[in-house]
């Protein structure tokens, strides 16, 4: 992690370069605009808003995609309410304890970590989810709501939209885990929950299951009919699709037509027929025959 400290008082910038190397991170000192703006390439930026009279806004315009924790001997709207709205993200009044900058830097340094990988996997969900499409998802819907499906993530995609109508993040929960029933009953209520894999219990633990959710937020779902019927609402959803992850053998009929399924609005035409080793014509008779329609 390098930091970028700018400061023209030599004594503490020092001062905090030091500490902040005993634990690990790599320090520069800039005690100039000028000198501050030679290289860009450091995570977080240590700005003094009062380095010798010059102006420190083009270090904040430069490194505005980075962390930068002002460093203020006064609180005014030039040394802190301005540089905020420009993109500064916190700041430290002098003298301050280095407890307290480090602090602010692992907190903005794991909130931008956190911000990564939540993109990572929101890229990641929409890929795998990419060519399904659920429909009349709506959060009016009372829960606990039961999803009964023959293909695992339409009932995936159905929670994730449904989460993301409300607003609101989900705590998911396999069944197929030991432990998770006692966890699913000392959830609060106001959590929201999806749960899968129903069709693993026993019936003895799907008792308790139903007791547990009762005054739960949950979305369930099952891969399997219902035998017994639940006392919450049922949703069922149906695809064309055989389920490659179930270990099921497909024949090549069913192995065609999931492709085409699938991957029809990934590729054209032309490849989608080189990787099945059929023509076009071959192509455009099976979509005949499985009554499968390309949206242009």
């Amino acid at each position: 992690m390098k930091v970028l400290i700018v400061e023209s008082d030599i004594y503490l910038a020092q001062s905090i370069s030091a500490k902040l190397s005993e634990i690990g991170y790599g320090c520069t000192i800039a005690a100039g605009i000028k000198e501050a703006l030679e290289d860009k390439n450091y995570d977080v930026v240590l700005l003094s808003t009062n380095i010798n009279g010059q102006d420190f806004y083009p270090v904040l315009d430069a490194f505005k995609e980075k962390i930068i924790i002002l460093l203020v001997s006064y609180i005014s709207h030039d040394t802190v309410s301005e540089p905020l709205i420009r993109g500064a993200n916190d700041y430290v009044i002098k003298p301050f304890m280095m407890e307290e900058l480090i602090r602010k830097m692992k907190h903005f340094i794991e909130h931008e970590r956190l911000k990564k990988e939540n993109l990572a996997y929101k890229e990641y969900i929409a890929s795998s989810f990419r060519g399904l499409h659920v429909d009349n998802i709506s959060i009016k819907d009372p829960l606990p709501l039961f999803i009964k499906t023959n293909y695992q993530k339409y009932a995936d995609a159905y929670a994730f939209e449904f989460a993301k109508l409300l607003d609101e993040p989900f705590r998911f929960y396999s069944l197929s885990q030991k432990g998770t029933i006692a966890k699913i009953r000392n959830e609060k209520e106001s959590q929201l929950l999806y749960i899968t894999d129903y069709q693993t219990l026993k019936k003895s633990e799907r008792i308790l299951f139903l007791e547990a959710i009762e005054n739960k937020r949950a979305i369930v779902s099952t891969t399997e009919n219902l035998e017994e019927e639940v006392p919450f609402k049922t949703l069922e959803l149906k695809s064309d699709n055989k389920i490659f992850d179930r270990n099921d053998i497909l024949t090549i009929d069913e192995y065609v037509k999931y492709i085409i399924l699938n991957y029809q609005h990934k590729f054209p035409d032309t490849t989608l027929s080189k990787k099945l080793g059929i023509s076009r014509k071959s192509l455009w008779e099976k979509r005949k025959k499985y009554e499968i329609f390309k949206k242009k």
